[in-house]
């Protein structure tokens, strides 16, 4: 089952508020912030303009949530070296997004932001 209209306006006031936050105005044409949403996962990337003038932006994974509904719980992962996805083992698994949210935005190990 997707997400309902009430869940996905609570993954924008969460999820998207971070992307917005971080996407500033004055460097807009270097680096952004997106979401996307495929299924029951939320992903984060940082997107930037292509080194060659035209062309598509890239897209590099910073964090992503995944929703159980069976559990009622979500998981926090984090895109390493080899480029798969990895569950982010110093947070368990939350009922509270914006939790989560907020351990991606606090980064204490820089295991997101570098």
């Amino acid at each position: 089952m997707a997400f309902s209209e009430l869940e996905l306006k609570r993954i924008d006031r969460t999820v998207g508020d971070l992307c917005r936050r971080n996407s500033l105005p004055q460097h807009a044409n270097e680096l952004r912030f997106a979401c996307e949403i495929d299924g029951h996962a939320v992903s984060i990337y940082e997107q930037r303009p292509p080194w060659r003038g035209s062309g598509p932006w890239t897209s590099h994974g910073i964090a992503r949530f995944r929703f159980s509904r069976a559990q009622g719980t979500w998981a926090l992962f984090w895109l390493r070296q080899d480029l798969t996805w990895h569950r982010y083992e110093p947070e368990p698994p939350s009922p509270d997004l914006a939790r989560l949210v907020a351990v991606v935005e606090a980064d204490e190990f820089g295991a997101f932001f570098g």
